[in-house]
């Protein structure tokens, strides 16, 4: 049921609908206020899904943003979003967030069209700082102090793009504060009185009227004033860990502590009027206030419903494997009879089905941090030095590296199997996490192999074979569950040639991927034959001629978009044999594709099989 912020549960948070709201409060109302924000997280997405553990974690750093900074005049950019669902009830979208990550309800990431408090659309990471550096100089022209905030967790900050933009920004000096919200547990120890008080000392008036103070004083003694600041840096260095930054020229502040709403209130209010770069370094605890989800931060990132009085989240039913489940029972089997398998994944561990590997094969298994360039170019070093390296990357991550996929692997013909998993429509997470594109983008690049399995068997079949083709390869498999098909043994499959899976009258539908049930549903009705095509590259073009030849209409089927995609591939094809057999192409539109389940958003877009079945009938009236 939606839940709305009632007076008699939350006296102070059903006041606010905007930060405006927020500010009239005084500081003393904010740890009630922070208190209420959680309760009424962990209801809501209890009820509705969503992700938990991290917005748990943001709360009182959440509420003390906007009530230090003027959002939405100044500008606050989020790293991802996951740790966003605080700021989108504290702006305007409270009695909505139970519509979050459903179709037609609140987007599950930040949203420029969603909100003026959303400054940049999100769903990668590391992008924040980049994005909030530009807005700093845009800032700095227009004159009218307006502050920049971007919050970055600590396992964004592991991407290049991130110190790309920390280096840009140290050189160019900005006004603009990076908050890095650090929830690792193994420098939680340094969380703490004495840590809080020399944060608030660092960025205090006096102490920062000193520093500048001091800097004009000796700016025409460069030989003084060089040895100060390394005694600066020396002193700052004995107690806190922030030497990379300030390296990087950041003055850096913390660690202090992330769920102390007052020290951060009085720790941002001292910083909003410093000069220069500044690095604010907070300490949280990812699931905080709710012992499950901070005993188990993983489990409880993103949820399903569940009762938060029980201690434990409801278990699956019993169903099918999923498609991440049947690569990491492959890699696993792979794995136990050739110790050259090396498993790559750019800190996509559990989504991609590898906990079982990373467990019983460590030294074969290497997560490379959110670093998806890194990671194909680390896979290219691996074979190059003998190694049979597999990159575990989901579709949407996938287009970070294009370059190095190009570059590293394909001009080189270096032996790299990609196994890309949430290759299609994913459902909840929508625009930004959609596999919408990989087939158009990987099919037009020399030396690579591109296939597309239509069960979890086949995937198996499709995995065995790119590891043992010894060229760049490429499996592109969906989210979600097989169909329960039985298990073969393993084999190479032909290179390039599809199989025939129905025999029919004047049209012929061409299936690329996990579709073909809707397709051979959709063909009983229409009489139609269908192939299933497995490779898009190298595309089994005697097996399009042979249909070509036999059919009045050839219908493409594939749940990627349709510009570039399988279906171009087709045409072409049909071109360069100078056969003019009419094409109709179905696939994802040239929009991106919004959020909802993946059965609505196939229903929508007419990928399921009455919806392939109405179009091919329109297209024979």
């Amino acid at each position: 049921m939606p839940q709305s912020a009632t007076p008699e549960m939350y006296p102070l948070l059903s006041l606010i609908d905007s930060p405006a709201d927020l500010r009239r409060l005084s500081k003393a109302q904010l740890n009630q206020v922070s208190q209420e924000l959680r309760q009424f997280l962990l209801s809501s997405v209890s009820r509705s899904s969503g992700h938990l553990a991290s917005g748990l974690g943001t709360v009182e750093l959440t509420v003390a943003i906007h009530y230090v900074y003027q959002t939405p005049f100044d500008q606050l950019v989020w790293d991802v979003g996951h740790q966003a669902y605080p700021h989108k009830i504290l702006t305007g979208r409270r009695d909505a967030l139970h519509t979050i990550r459903q179709k037609e309800g609140l987007h599950p990431f930040p949203w420029r069209d969603e909100s003026e408090y959303d400054t940049l659309s999100v769903g990668h990471s590391s992008t924040s700082i980049s994005a909030a550096l530009g807005m700093a100089v845009a800032a700095a022209d227009e004159g009218q102090n307006r502050k920049v905030v971007a919050v970055i967790g600590d396992g964004a900050m592991t991407a290049g793009m991130a110190f790309e933009a920390l280096n840009h920004a140290g050189d160019i000096d900005p006004d603009m504060l990076v908050i890095l919200n650090d929830n690792e547990m193994s420098i939680s120890e340094n969380v703490g009185a004495l840590n809080s008080h020399f944060a608030k000392i660092l960025s205090s008036k006096p102490y920062t009227t000193l520093r500048e103070g001091g800097k004009q004083l000796l700016k025409d003694m460069p030989g003084v004033r060089e040895l100060v600041s390394r005694a600066e840096e020396h002193v700052k260095g004995m107690v806190t860990p922030g030497t990379i930054f300030e390296e990087l020229g950041f003055n850096y502040i913390g660690p202090i502590d992330g769920h102390d709403v007052q020290g951060l209130v009085e720790t941002l209010q001292n910083m909003r009027g410093m000069k220069g770069p500044q690095l604010l370094h907070v300490m949280t605890r990812k699931g905080k206030g709710y012992g499950p989800a901070e005993r188990d931060p993983i489990g409880y990132h993103g949820v399903p419903k569940f009762d938060p009085a029980t201690d434990s989240l409801p278990s699956k039913p019993a169903t099918t494997p999923s498609y991440s489940a049947v690569f990491g029972q492959w890699l696993c089997d792979t794995a136990a009879h050739d110790k050259l398998l090396a498993a790559i994944t750019p800190a996509m561990r559990e989504g991609s089905g590898m906990v079982t590997f990373a467990r019983e094969y460590p030294e074969q298994y290497y997560d490379v941090a959110i670093a998806e360039q890194h990671a194909v170019t680390f896979a290219a070093g691996l074979a190059i030095g003998g190694k049979r390296p597999v990159v575990a990357i989901y579709s949407t991550f996938l287009q970070r590296a294009y370059d190095q996929l190009i570059h590293d692997v394909a001009l080189q013909n270096l032996p790299v199997l990609f196994a890309i998993d949430r290759a299609g429509i994913v459902g909840a997470d929508g625009p930004t996490h959609q596999g919408a594109y990989d087939l158009s983008f990987l099919r037009c690049i020399p030396n690579m192999v591109v296939m597309t399995p239509s069960d979890e068997n086949e995937c198996r079949l499709m995995l065995h074979t790119g590891y043992e083709l010894r060229c760049p390869a490429a499996v592109r498999y969906p989210r979600g569950n097989g169909l329960g098909v039985p298990v073969t043994p393993l084999e190479v499959l032909a290179l390039g040639k599809g199989v025939m899976r129905r025999a029919g009258k004047k049209v012929a539908v061409l299936n690329f991927g996990t579709l073909l049930p809707e397709v051979l549903e959709a063909a009983e009705s229409l009489n139609a034959s269908v192939a299933d095509m497995r490779f898009v590259k190298p595309l089994d073009t005697a097996l399009v001629r042979q249909l070509a030849e036999q059919h009045d209409l050839l219908v493409t089927v594939e749940e990627n978009a349709i510009a570039g995609g399988a279906g171009s591939a087709v045409l072409e094809a049909l071109a360069s044999m100078n056969l003019t057999t009419p094409v109709l192409q179905i696939g994802l539109p040239d929009n991106f594709i919004k959020h909802g389940s993946q059965e609505e958003i196939r229903a929508e877009l007419g990928l399921d099989s009455a919806g392939i079945e109405a179009q091919i009938r329109q297209r024979l009236s």
